[in-house]
């Protein structure tokens, strides 16, 4: 039987394909995580002539995997570099559609690829909503770092107050986790990010840091599945 959770996050997902992705969409962004088996589920679903024109470019080995086993085309942003939409996941999302990502190590790829959709889209269930960052998710901020610079970096963030930020480390492997992009990932948590702005740039800043998982005035709506069944939608 299908977790209230899962049947959430379908219901979500779904609705947000179903209202976002266009017939005459011809590039596709599709984000990463458990959200998004669904999403691409529901872009299975679609007209499979329409789908036959469309250029589908993922976030992460996991996307690309996804999408390449339903049979749909993959590109990148560097042949892509103008997507029509981008629909992601999210680990946390404010009031203000700020949101935490990168708690599957793929926030770089993520945040490319979101930026250079004209609209961002986030799905999530009803775990992920929150007023403010940092009340739901506390594993803290994602930062992917250059590995040779991460002890460098993590010094830097506890200095900025993050006291228990640390490096991730890999569950099936002896050692970090290393992105699909060969780098390592510091977890910094900051508490209540009442301004995750400022959070953001000044995490940026730091020599070594590679991106950072806060996803600011980026999204333009974000689908919540709730517990009833329900989907809460959120709009700037």
């Amino acid at each position: 039987m299908t977790s209230l959770i899962e049947q959430a996050k379908q219901k979500a997902a779904y609705q947000a394909v179903d209202e976002h992705v266009l017939p005459t969409h011809r590039v596709i962004g599709v984000g990463s995580g458990s959200t998004v088996v669904h999403v691409v589920a529901r872009l299975l679903q679609r007209d499979p002539e329409l789908n036959a024109k469309t250029v589908f470019i993922p976030t992460s080995f996991q996307s690309r995997g996804l999408l390449l086993d339903g049979g749909l085309t993959v590109g990148d942003v560097e042949q892509y570099p103008d997507i029509d939409v981008t629909i992601d996941g999210a680990d946390e999302v404010d009031a203000q559609l700020n949101a935490i990502k990168g708690g599957g190590a793929a926030h770089l790829q993520e945040k490319v690829v979101a930026e250079a959709a004209k609209k961002f889209v986030i799905v999530a269930d009803y775990r992920k909503d929150s007023k403010v960052l940092g009340e739901q998710w506390l594993k803290g901020v994602p930062v992917e770092v250059v590995p040779f610079a991460w002890r460098a970096v993590l010094k830097k963030l506890q200095a900025q107050g993050s006291n228990d930020a640390k490096l991730r480390m890999a569950v099936a492997k002896a050692g970090p986790v290393v992105t699909d992009n060969g780098n390592f990932i510091i977890d910094a948590p900051f508490g209540l990010i009442n301004d995750p702005v400022k959070c953001l740039r000044d995490i940026k800043l730091i020599t070594g840091v590679v991106e950072v998982g806060l996803f600011c005035n980026m999204a333009e709506v974000a689908y919540f599945g709730c517990e009833d069944g329900s989907v809460t939608i959120r709009t700037k």
